[in-house]
């Protein structure tokens, strides 16, 4: 019966071994490939192609008012898509300058604070926004003045870095050069829906493959 018991004891013994040495290699084999993951970095100054997805008009806009846009264009770090189109940027309202009848047109101010990627990934940002020269949208804009850099909403929904007398700088939309004269005097900064812009990454982004 002894002799028995010890044998028994010995295969169960035994089992416990191997189930050990089987969880342990599985946990290996799951920490090297959470480890392998690999990261690509978007760098500072990138320009993200965005899509207005609600309206936004300095009449009654507020600061702290919520606002989201859709990625255009995709966006890749060294050959990778790591921004789909179709991701979602969120932004917020930080500074509004009502319209009046006898001086500016009306503008707002926007920063962006996050993007969700269709597979449920959220990465936090910095981003602002940013007048266009008509150049490519993936171009790196790096070397833009602070004007351009801190572009803002102004009247019919243009984009302008830098504001000049209610209305001067560089839109978006393939206009070029002052926007004096077409954004009147006392004109509310109405952003509708559907407007498209750039936005510029104010750091680096660390950031997964798409899958």
């Amino acid at each position: 019966m002894i002799q028995r018991k010890i044998k028994r004891n010995g295969h169960v013994s035994r089992r416990l071994t191997v189930i050990l040495v089987i969880a342990c290699g599985t946990l290996s084999v799951l920490a090297q490939t959470k480890r392998k993951t690999p990261k690509y970095v978007v760098p500072v100054n990138t320009a993200i192609r965005l899509r207005m997805n609600n309206g936004l008009t300095s009449k009654n806009a507020k600061v702290g008012d919520h606002f989201t846009s859709t990625v255009v264009t995709p966006v890749y770090a060294k050959g990778v898509e790591v921004i789909p189109a179709g991701s979602i940027v969120n932004g917020h309202v930080t500074h509004v300058d009502r319209a009046s009848r006898k001086s500016q047109a009306g503008s707002i101010d926007v920063t962006f604070t996050s993007i969700k990627i269709p597979n449920g990934v959220n990465y936090p940002i910095s981003g602002s926004l940013v007048g266009s020269d008509g150049a490519g949208n993936e171009a790196d804009i790096q070397g833009k003045s602070s004007k351009k850099r801190n572009a803002k909403f102004v009247g019919r929904g243009m984009v302008v870095g830098g504001l000049i007398n209610g209305g001067a700088g560089v839109v978006t939309g393939g206009l070029f050069g002052a926007a004096r004269g077409l954004i009147k005097k006392g004109e509310e900064a109405q952003v509708d829906s559907g407007t498209e812009f750039d936005m510029m990454l104010n750091r680096s982004v660390s950031m997964s493959a798409f899958r």
